[in-house]
This record gives C-alpha cells, sequence and structure tokens, in this order.
C-alpha cells in the first residue's frame, strides 16, 4: 500500500488527488510550490514505475505545469525530479516570477517561509478550482 514520505507528510499540505498522483503545496509561502507523489508503494525513480504510470505521470506534470501557470501568472515553471533527501519519487512543480526572491536563482538558496493560515487556505482553494 502506498503511504507517504515522512517528511513529505511535514512539509507538505494535501491538495488533490490526481489519478497517478497526490497533489500537494509545499510549506513555502515564498513560492507557488507543488509537488506531485505517485501513489505507488516503494518508487524512487521514474523508471521504477511501468511505462503506463510513466506517461501517465508526464500527463500529470503537463496538467499540474499548466494549472500552476495559469493560477499564478507564472513568467517560467521549475519542474524537477531531485529526490536526494527524500528517497520517495516526487515531482517539485513550482511557479516562478522575476520579482520572486531568488529569480533567477534556484528556490534552494533561499531559506523558506512558512504560510499564514489565511494565506495557506486561498493558495490551496486557488489550486483546487483550477484542478
Amino acid at each position: 500500500m502506498f503511504k507517504l514520505h515522512k517528511k513529505l507528510l511535514k512539509t507538505t499540505h494535501s491538495v488533490a488527488n490526481l489519478n497517478l498522483c497526490t497533489a500537494r503545496l509545499m510549506y513555502n509561502a515564498k513560492f507557488p510550490w507543488l509537488i506531485l507523489i505517485p501513489k505507488r508503494k516503494n518508487v524512487k525513480q521514474i523508471l521504477d514505475l511501468n511505462k503506463k504510470d510513466q506517461i501517465k505521470l508526464m500527463e500529470e506534470i503537463d496538467y499540474c505545469s499548466r494549472v500552476m501557470k495559469k493560477a499564478f501568472g507564472a513568467f517560467n515553471l521549475n519542474v524537477e525530479k531531485i529526490g536526494n533527501i527524500i528517497p520517495q519519487l516526487h515531482i517539485h512543480i513550482i511557479a516562478r516570477k522575476k520579482k520572486d526572491s531568488s529569480w533567477p536563482l534556484s528556490v534552494w538558496v533561499v531559506k523558506g517561509k512558512p504560510y499564514k493560515k489565511t494565506h495557506l487556505s486561498e493558495t490551496i482553494k486557488k489550486i483546487q478550482k483550477l484542478i
């Protein structure tokens, strides 16, 4: 059975369940930041998914990328699979603007900022409305 890694559970908030992935918002108010996690057991790499799930993952990345671009008027999208700290397969979709706190550098170069309760709720609703 699929189980979310404890660090993802601690650092993200549930937004939606897609066919393959659970979509979660990263607890960092500096950037609109969605994480897609395939609901499959023991998956660390994209190559660990079967071909059907690999295609579905790409479709869900595309779909959520479009949602994030529209919802937040992103100039650019950072779509990344890293996995150096959290081994469970997860894809970052980060809406970037030229005036964000680390532009044009990576979001990893600045310290995160927790959401205020109302801003968290508004951000989740904004995504849910389009997803």
